[in-house]
């Protein structure tokens, strides 16, 4: 476990073990959930399809790609509870390569028209 208080910063980096050069890793889903088996009831999504949800957050750059560095600060949800997980879902892509899910940023789903 790691410690944390109210309102303070934490900062998370993940690491992509390849020896090819020509991957990067994105940041698509992070979400927090005082149940480590369930990140649906009662859930906080910090950032959801690559668009973030939690004003705090923020990305940092890397000179490599095959890191991904963010945080976030620690919400009124811990708080509430003794202990909060986070379970984050990330793409990996090939570098450059425009049209992948890492180059596209922001996937929010447009809305469908319901008239006939």
């Amino acid at each position: 476990p790691y410690y944390i208080d109210l309102n303070q910063n934490l900062y998370l980096q993940a690491y992509l073990h390849s020896s090819d050069p020509n991957l990067m890793v994105f940041v698509d889903t992070c979400v927090a959930s005082p149940d480590p088996r369930d990140f649906n009831t009662l859930a906080y999504d910090i950032i959801k399809d690559g668009c973030v949800r939690d004003s705090s957050y923020v990305t940092y750059n890397s000179p490599y790609s095959h890191f991904a560095r963010f945080k976030f600060n620690a919400f009124e949800f811990i708080s509430r509870h003794a202990s909060v997980y986070l379970r984050c879902e990330l793409v990996v892509c090939r570098l450059h390569d425009y049209s992948s899910r890492c180059y596209r940023g922001c996937a929010s789903r447009s809305k469908r028209d319901t008239s006939s």
